[in-house]
């Protein structure tokens, strides 16, 4: 029982945070949809399904989760917006290099995964 309020508090604090994501180009959307539903599958069926079947949410997570990829241009503004606030990170807020290259590689990873997605055609 404590396990299940600790998953659905956490699947509604990624929920937000995938709704937030939606307008705030620094958070990503569809991962914290993702973590949202993985917490709702295992502690709420009923929440699961309605985020599935959502008409604006479940567009986000059915396309990823099909396989059937991004559109074009989700992903070129995900890279835009990627490397904007990277680069905003690296040049200006982070000041160990340490840090600065570990930023860099998890740019670079997010970057290989956005654009190894299959193209979603319209």
């Amino acid at each position: 029982m404590v396990m299940k309020m600790i998953l659905l508090i956490c699947g509604f604090l990624a929920l937000g945070l995938g709704v937030l994501g939606i307008f705030l180009p620094v958070l990503p959307t569809t991962p914290f949809l993702l973590l949202a539903l993985a917490c709702f599958g295992r502690s709420s069926d009923r929440l699961y399904d309605r985020i599935v079947r959502h008409k604006t949410l479940g567009q986000y997570i059915n396309h990823y989760r099909s396989g059937r990829g991004l559109p074009w241009s989700v992903k070129i503004k995900a890279l835009c917006l990627l490397w904007l606030s990277m680069g905003y990170s690296i040049g200006f807020v982070v000041s160990q290099p340490l840090w600065r290259w570990l930023l860099a590689i998890i740019g670079l990873g997010v970057t290989v995964h956005l654009l190894t997605l299959k193209t979603l055609q319209n």
